[in-house]
């Protein structure tokens, strides 16, 4: 079955110089994704939290989850299931929004965000009504999509398969910054030169017609 899979735009913030490779500052995007699956829709990600800190290091300028999903056109009433690619406060911003929903997230990424310190914000990740489900590796959470883990950023990251008919689409969250960098990753496993992360060949075995990242409005096609 081919399942639909629409992009959120949740607004940018700026990565300051300290945090890039040629020490400039940086304006991201921060995207999401809805997949209509027939058992209900889907969130990937739910945008950026609040916190005085944020606000000061990274200067947000939001799309609020309701109007993001509106422009999508959904509503929050839509949403039966959410997963977030980790939960650093720019990809679970919106949960708090979202109680009783089974929100799919590794085991190993609720552990370090509910245990150290400064990697998330702790009112975003056990907000009230919020329901874990939590997933020890690859799980099959509705028919046809799959959560796979793709750690790197973080322990627990993890990306979200979507089989098609000819093939399948990917949402990455931020297993790479760009689509640019997922592609210098496939040819080094083709070339075998480099050093790709492990999991790639799996999520290559999917046979990816599109992938979408959290922070590049460029997608990844195969060429």
């Amino acid at each position: 079955m081919d399942i639909q899979v629409r992009r959120v735009d949740f607004g940018y913030f700026v990565r300051p110089g300290s945090e890039t490779v040629d020490g400039a500052a940086r304006v991201e995007p921060v995207l999401g994704c809805l997949i209509d699956h027939p058992d209900g829709v889907l969130l990937v990600d739910s945008g950026m939290g609040t916190h005085p800190w944020v606000e000061d290091h990274y200067r947000p300028t939001r799309v609020a989850l309701p109007e993001a999903v509106a422009r999508a056109g959904s509503t929050i009433d839509d949403i039966r299931y959410v997963t977030n690619c980790h939960l650093h406060f720019d990809h679970c911003g919106g949960n708090p929004s979202l109680p009783g929903r089974p929100v799919f997230t590794q085991a190993t990424e609720l552990e370090v965000a509910r245990n150290v310190t400064g990697h998330t914000l702790p009112e975003l990740v056990d907000p009230p009504g919020l329901k874990h489900v939590e997933l020890d590796g690859e799980a099959e959470v509705l028919p046809g999509v799959h959560v796979i883990p793709t750690p790197g950023h973080t322990a627990g990251h993890q990306s979200v398969v979507v089989r098609q008919n000819d093939g399948s689409i990917i949402v990455a969250g931020q297993s790479h910054d760009n689509a640019s960098l997922f592609t210098y990753d496939v040819l080094g496993v083709r070339a075998g030169e480099g050093t790709p992360p492990p999991w790639l060949s799996r999520l290559l075995e999917f046979d990816p017609r599109r992938i979408v990242f959290a922070h590049d409005n460029a997608e990844w096609t195969p060429a």
